[in-house]
């Protein structure tokens, strides 16, 4: 079923309905989530087998995939990696399963963000909001200067500043925030964020993370104690806040 009220896009303006593909195999959550998307203005479509699923990624041109990962004939992981191979649609994970090594795989395999059952619908509708962002970003020119509520990067002078002071950093720590600032509003892993900064060679090496992230904290937030900012996600990684 397809709701057909037009919706405006990012900045406000009128554009086609977005397509969400619902890759779920239990009814009553299909119906939660049809009707609470279709009463803000978007398009759905279903799959209740990771087969139909990859199917559907491959046929309809959906905006943004929302992908259970305790699918009956293949793991939602499978599907993730399998749309991954040639799509880059944003992905949210919807996932019962509370071990920390599901989320991570689902982050490294591709997925945009992940929320855990039982979720709100305006907590889904802000992670769909942040992941179609992104993907618009990533597809446009790229930014010169990053704003983060006080926070402002200026990546072509290699500046960054707090509610107009300026912020000395070390390189890394400078690395380290402009990752987190280009994903702001994403979920990013440890490795992926070792990766990016240290190197592939350092992927496993979490404790890295742990004192750059303190120090980026004490030169950046008002209270390190409590960041608005520079959020853990426990066991997962960290996430830049969009509007901290």
């Amino acid at each position: 079923m397809m709701g057909t009220r037009p919706r405006t896009d990012l900045g406000g303006t009128p554009s086609a309905p977005v397509l969400v593909l619902v890759v779920e195999d239990e009814l009553a959550i299909r119906k939660f989530l049809r009707a609470g998307l279709e009463s803000q203005g978007y398009r759905t479509v279903d799959a209740t087998t990771g087969q139909e699923g990859i199917s559907q990624a491959a046929t309809c041109s959906p905006d943004v995939i929302l992908l259970d990962l305790g699918l009956p004939d293949i793991d939602g992981l499978t599907v993730l990696n399998r749309i991954r191979e040639w799509s880059h649609t944003p992905i949210v994970v919807l996932t019962a399963r509370e071990q920390e090594s599901d989320k991570v795989r689902a982050l490294d395999g591709g997925a945009d963000d992940y929320v855990t059952k039982p979720f709100s619908m305006p907590e889904l509708l802000a992670r769909m909001r942040v992941a179609l962002r992104h993907r618009a970003r990533a597809g446009s020119e790229m930014e010169t200067v990053i704003e983060r509520g006080d926070l402002r990067i200026d990546l072509a002078r290699r500046r960054v500043s707090v509610g107009g002071a300026a912020v000395q950093l070390t390189p890394i720590e400078y690395r380290l925030l402009v990752t987190l600032a280009r994903h702001a509003g994403r979920v990013l892993t440890h490795k992926f964020l070792l990766g990016e900064v240290w190197g592939p060679a350092y992927s496993s090496q979490h404790h890295y993370l742990r004192v750059y992230m303190a120090q980026l904290r004490n030169k950046l937030e008002p209270d390190p104690g409590r960041p608005r900012l520079l959020l853990t996600e426990t066991g997962v990684g960290y996430r830049m806040a969009e509007e901290p």
